[in-house]
């Protein structure tokens, strides 16, 4: 069957409303990657440099089964991937959902998580490629150096087919995966003979015992953590396969992620006192320690395709977030590109290229996969606190018998801050790299967040009711010359009989500008993916009129487009007459000219602002030079806009108390 056919006869409700093939298929290829290849690095990172001994295999192996089931299986396949938004997941999402609670607060654990998960997307793409290239070394010994160019040309085209989309290689994701489970399985069952003590694993006691087996103690939950860093990635992709598709194959990916790893373990056991180093090497990783010598090249192969399928799902997923980060505005606008007709397929070229440099930047910095261990997984872990948090609200937003969410609550708070305080001790090996990363996206998001809210709060609201008069006079004022025939403004208010002062002062004040019809457009940003409707307001008949656009958060806004439609449909209803006024254009019935005017704020110096506010809103317009203009922001074509500029506070105090002074020649 044609993966791209799945895709595409799969649309967004189908995926969500029934269980197929397809969607099975398409869940292995985009949602597994990040999770699926932990084994390549898990047991390799708990085991580090010291002996084998069976209490830190069998603890390690029982830790891995018991992360896996409470913390992947329970928290986000059972109870997380409930809480979707209309089918969407991931914080965002969870985000808006709990938005409805009206606690202002929730804002922070929202960003902070939407920031960690962006930060794992830099370091997860370096570490998957980097383990799985390594396995060379195994049968053909290469410099650390050599390594490093594969892993950042393998990471260069793959960040350079993001803006073909997924299309491109999505024929070839699914089955790839469906190899690679299948590989991991099959490798594991073989070798889980080799000392079938090894199913003791499963008792927790061995998961306890661990802590006090094993040099590092408690802090080898750290490396544990890692084989769970990808249950993030699958909330977040739930939009794109559906939770039935997600729960059932998880059944498939989780058995063979444990039949591995216990196949490791077993071999592992058998070689009680040696370390990795004594049995292969350098790069002695238990992964490819139990492949046959024949068998090393094509589990390389099928390994690094495996972590470069991995990396993709997380690029897309970043591109997700940034789009829904943007909706929910919390980052600046920026260019989005819709690759495929695929329903949420997006690229953000901006976004590939800062994360390429990132990834290349990890690469350079940590220069093997053993050492970016060490970075990964302090961001994923307050990533899943955060959410922890979130869904906390969800589930006493839904009514959950508090009986149920304390203790359940309380089980995750436990695992989730002992990860926490297992992997904090690595900040200093390589941990604050990503904690820098996500320190920076949470200053841009905060900003962004704070200066809008800056911005609303100093924005004078007046009474359209007020003007209606004037406005009607002044579209009859033949003294005036006319500025154009429909004169369209986008306003904030959220009110119907509400307008900014601002675009009262540009259409009265700042040159009076006449014009047959005066459009006021408003965007509502829905808390719901997927939405797109209208509401027409007549103010004045063939004078005034109100447009209020309600869009999902997943929605691009097309103003230009819709606004377009909305006239149209208007036209055919007979509710407006578009014909140009001119005499000699209206006997001809040609359209009216259309004119946008869009206000940009500017930081004037007599704006009354507190010293924080000061800094907020001045981070606020550098970050704004980045950003994508207003008028590409709302996909409106440049040549029909105005821009005009206004302070920020558009009345300084009303009282200064200047004292006059007499003439100089009176006091002579």
């Amino acid at each position: 069957m044609n993966f791209l056919h799945i895709m595409s006869t799969h649309n967004h409700s189908d995926l969500h409303s029934k269980l197929s093939l397809g969607g099975l298929l398409v869940t292995l290829g985009i949602i597994y990657g990040d999770i699926g290849t932990s084994p390549l690095y898990v047991m390799k990172a708990i085991l580090g440099n010291y002996a084998i001994t069976s209490d830190i295999v069998l603890g390690g192996i029982s830790c891995i089964f018991w992360t896996l089931t409470l913390q992947t299986t329970l928290k986000y396949v059972i109870i997380t991937l409930s809480a979707d938004n209309h089918g969407e997941g991931g914080i965002f999402a969870l985000y808006a959902l709990v938005k409805r609670t009206k606690i202002k607060w929730l804002i922070v654990p929202a960003i902070i998580g939407g920031s960690a998960l962006l930060a794992d997307g830099i370091i997860t793409p370096p570490i998957s490629v980097s383990s799985a290239v390594e396995g060379i070394n195994n049968f053909l010994p290469m410099e650390t150096s050599t390594i490093q160019a594969i892993v950042i040309g393998i990471l260069i085209v793959l960040f350079t087919i993001q803006q073909f989309g997924t299309k491109l290689v999505g024929k070839f994701f699914a089955p790839m995966m469906l190899v690679w489970f299948s590989m991991l399985g099959i490798l594991g069952i073989i070798h889980i003979f080799d000392d079938l003590s090894v199913l003791k694993a499963i008792n927790p006691y061995y998961a306890y015992h661990l802590l006090q087996a094993h040099p590092e103690g408690y802090f080898v939950l750290g490396s544990v953590f890692l084989c769970t860093t990808g249950a993030e990635a699958l909330y977040s992709d739930m939009g794109h396969c559906g939770r039935k598709n997600i729960r059932i194959s998880w059944i498939f990916v989780k058995l063979m992620l444990l039949l591995n790893y216990f196949g490791q373990g077993a071999y592992l056991i058998t070689h009680e006192g040696k370390t990795l180093k004594q049995l292969g090497g350098e790069a002695g990783n238990p992964f490819y320690l139990i492949m046959s010598d024949w068998f090393q090249p094509i589990g390389v192969v099928i390994a690094t395709l495996a972590a470069v399928i991995a990396s993709q799902a997380l690029i897309s997923g970043s591109f997700t977030l940034i789009n829904e980060a943007m909706r929910l505005n919390f980052w600046p606008k920026v260019k989005i590109n819709y690759p495929t007709e695929l329903k949420g397929q997006l690229y953000i070229p901006s976004i590939n290229w800062l994360l390429l440099l990132g990834c290349i930047g990890i690469v350079l910095y940590f220069k093997e996969s053993g050492n970016m261990e060490h970075a990964y997984g302090l961001a994923i872990v307050l990533c899943m606190i955060m959410t922890t948090i979130l869904l906390t609200f969800y589930l006493i937003l839904k009514r959950v018998n508090m009986s149920f969410i304390i203790p359940l609550i309380a089980i995750y708070s436990i695992i989730e801050f002992s990860f926490l305080g297992a992997i904090l001790p690595k900040f200093t090996h390589g941990g604050f790299v990503t904690l820098i990363i996500a320190s920076l996206l949470i200053a841009i998001m905060g900003t962004w967040f704070l200066a809008k809210r800056i911005s609303k709060n100093y924005t004078k609201i007046v009474k359209i009711e007020t003007y209606k008069k004037v406005l009607a006079e002044l579209s009859l004022d033949l003294s005036i010359p006319k500025y154009a025939t429909h004169l369209v403004y986008m306003t904030n208010s959220n009110r119907i009989d509400e307008i900014e002062e601002k675009v009262m002062y540009s259409i009265l004040q700042k040159r009076p500008k006449r014009a047959d019809i005066y459009w006021f457009i408003h965007v509502n940003i829905l808390g719901e993916p997927y939405r797109k409707e209208y509401r027409v307001s007549e103010i004045i008949k063939d004078d005034i009129y109100r447009i209020d656009f309600y869009l999902g958060f997943r929605e691009p806004t097309k103003i230009n487009l819709m606004f377009k439609e909305v006239i149209k449909d208007m036209v055919k209803n007979g509710e407006v007459d578009i014909t140009s006024r001119y005499e000699s254009l209206n006997k001809n019935n040609i359209i009216g000219d259309f004119k946008f005017v869009l206000s940009e704020k500017f930081l004037s110096n007599d704006s009354d602002l507190t010293f924080f506010e000061n800094i907020v809103m001045n981070s606020y317009f550098f970050l704004k030079k980045f950003s994508l203009s207003e008028e590409k922001g709302f996909g409106l074509d440049s040549s029909s806009v105005k821009i005009e500029q206004f302070p920020l506070v558009l009345h300084a105090p009303e009282i200064i108390g200047m004292k006059r002074i007499e003439n100089f020649h009176s006091h002579n």
